[in-house]
């Protein structure tokens, strides 16, 4: 039912960027702190190691995933994301939650929530909301 579609590791491009200069945008640039989006949430619920370097265990943790448009470190385990959280609302109600993965499926408006963080604002049977208001959040 869900599509759990992340890259945990290194990003390749933002590798292969490095080792030939390629300019890369700066963190300052690429996230738009307080910044309202709107768009889609979903849900994963996979156990492992993370885009930060840290064991994620989607299942049970409120946590999300964020678009491959937001990470600019050619290694994620030291990107800026991995300090900051998402807050997001749903029809009154609210979560705030870490940045902990990369959701490699995601467009630049689309989150993908732990299980937990999800079901706070919708049934999980869901499986899909859209309409979510979201910003990234210190």
């Amino acid at each position: 039912m869900l599509m759990n579609r992340r890259v945990r590791g290194f990003v390749t491009i933002g590798v292969a960027a490095a080792l030939l200069g390629v300019a890369q945008a700066s963190p300052a640039s690429a996230v738009p702190m307080g910044t309202v989006r709107q768009g889609k949430a979903t849900f994963y619920t996979d156990r492992g190691t993370g885009a930060c370097g840290k064991p994620v265990d989607a299942a049970h943790q409120s946590i999300v995933a964020v678009s491959p448009k937001w990470w600019t470190a050619a290694n994620p385990n030291k990107d800026p994301l991995c300090g900051l959280k998402v807050r997001v609302t749903y029809r009154g109600k609210s979560v705030t939650v870490p940045v902990r993965d990369k959701c490699a499926g995601c467009g630049p408006n689309h989150i993908d929530l732990g299980r937990p963080a999800f079901a706070r604002l919708a049934a999980p049977a869901k499986g899909v909301i859209k309409g979510v208001k979201w910003k990234f959040v210190r």
